[in-house]
């Protein structure tokens, strides 16, 4: 193994947009790899950097290194399998805690072969990188230092709760339909019966608890939380189960309205495993912290979970957090902890973060183009435009382009 400092030394020594080349070529010896990539939360306007392979390098997004961002713990690197472009690729995720946001380093590797120094060596070299990046960032124009803050603190409640109400709706569609029990005259009139209701509550906005600053029992608001959980399995073969706050005490509306958002987030990456039967939620409220729990029986993997990483990275910017702790046959837990005032607010304007070239494809996005028209319409390359995509779907918090088009539509009014 090379000396880290003297490693990390030559990586930091030249133009920062060519650190990854250099660390890159730094570690091709001691971990083979096709791509790597890094996602520095902490900045704005480049946030995701991708090197390696052309083809498998412009297949990471910012979704996946979002995702680990938020799974990974940093000072512990993840040896895993990642989907990236439709193929399995042997991986190495590294996390470093040594910025405000943190930051994640990922390698597609060539071959899966142990080598036990490889963590030693990786992660304080990873810290290094980390640290010179944010003092980078620190040392920037004050313009770009102040946007850059100003998204990195604010992860945009919209774009989140406008996803995770699609795929709610998705969900329960999907159990009608996949229900054998239900004939098909009646899943039909069942998925037909949803959607109405789904259009129904876009258009007169059901989400009234988002604006909702006061206070309610806890009791209140966990009930709140049930039935709209109900509906999400009610035609699935899920069984749920309800642990009740033990006391009635009352717990600020933002933050009830927080903790709803982040269980229903939690059952529906959980409904996407296999062989989940039952799931069991929990609350409890002792007047300054709100914590809940959320079991299943699935297979207890954390590779299934990994979009998980974007609401646990929400949470933990507003000194909240996501614990997921999984055990191979027993199932998935994951543990959630808010705190008043803890949860961001979004910025007035969510897109203020996009730069203008950005704004230019996303609106091209939210149009329904596909990246070879607006390459063609912006005259650059389509590989650009899978760049720019990366690269809105992180600095807006999303995981696709649906959802980008969607916080779009909702901040442009159209």
């Amino acid at each position: 193994m090379h000396d880290v400092l003297t490693v990390a030394a030559q990586i930091l020594d030249g133009p920062p947009e060519e650190m990854l080349h250099r660390l890159s070529a730094s570690l091709a010896d001691v971990i083979p790899h096709r791509a790597i990539a890094q996602l520095a939360s902490q900045c704005a306007t480049t946030p995701v950097y991708t090197y390696g392979e052309p083809s498998l390098a412009r297949a990471i997004t910012g979704a996946e290194l979002a995702g680990l961002l938020g799974t990974v713990t940093a000072g512990r690197p993840w040896h895993g399998v990642l989907t990236i472009a439709g193929e399995e690729h042997h991986a190495l995720a590294v996390a470093s805690d040594r910025a405000p946001r943190g930051s994640i380093l990922l390698l597609l590797r060539r071959y899966d072969d142990a080598v036990p120094e490889v963590d030693a060596y990786i992660q304080p070299l990873w810290d290094l990188v980390t640290i010179h990046m944010y003092r980078l960032t620190l040392n920037g124009e004050p313009s770009a230092t102040a946007q850059s803050r100003a998204v990195a603190g604010a992860r945009f409640e919209v774009a989140a709760e406008l996803g995770e109400a699609h795929a709610a709706t998705l969900a329960t569609l999907l159990g009608v339909l996949r229900n054998q029990r239900i004939d098909d005259a009646a899943a039909r009139t069942n998925a037909v019966e949803l959607a109405l209701n789904a259009l129904a509550e876009l258009r007169t906005d059901t989400r009234q608890d988002q604006r909702y600053h006061g206070e309610e029992p806890a009791a209140r608001a966990f009930d709140r939380l049930a039935d709209s959980l109900r509906g999400l399995l009610r035609h699935t073969t899920v069984e749920l189960e309800l642990d009740a706050p033990g006391n009635d005490k009352l717990v600020p509306g933002d933050l009830a309205h927080s903790a709803r958002v982040a269980v229903r987030s939690v059952v529906l990456a959980m409904l996407t495993q296999d062989a989940v039967r039952r799931i069991r939620v929990g609350w409890q409220w002792n007047g300054t912290d709100l914590h809940a729990t959320v079991r299943d029986d699935g297979p207890g993997e954390l590779n299934g979970v990994l979009v998980l990483g974007q609401l646990s990275e929400r949470l933990r910017f507003g000194d909240g957090q996501l614990e997921l702790e999984a055990v191979p046959g027993w199932g998935l837990t994951a543990r959630i902890t808010l705190k008043p005032g803890a949860t961001p607010h979004p910025l007035e304007d969510p897109l203020a973060a996009l730069g203008t070239r950005e704004l230019e494809v996303l609106e091209r996005i939210a149009e329904g183009s596909r990246n070879r028209s607006i390459a063609d319409e912006l005259h650059i390359s389509e590989s650009t435009v899978k760049f720019h995509v990366a690269n809105i779907l992180t600095k807006l918090d999303v995981t696709s382009r649906t959802q980008a088009a969607a916080l779009y539509h909702a901040t442009a009014g159209v």
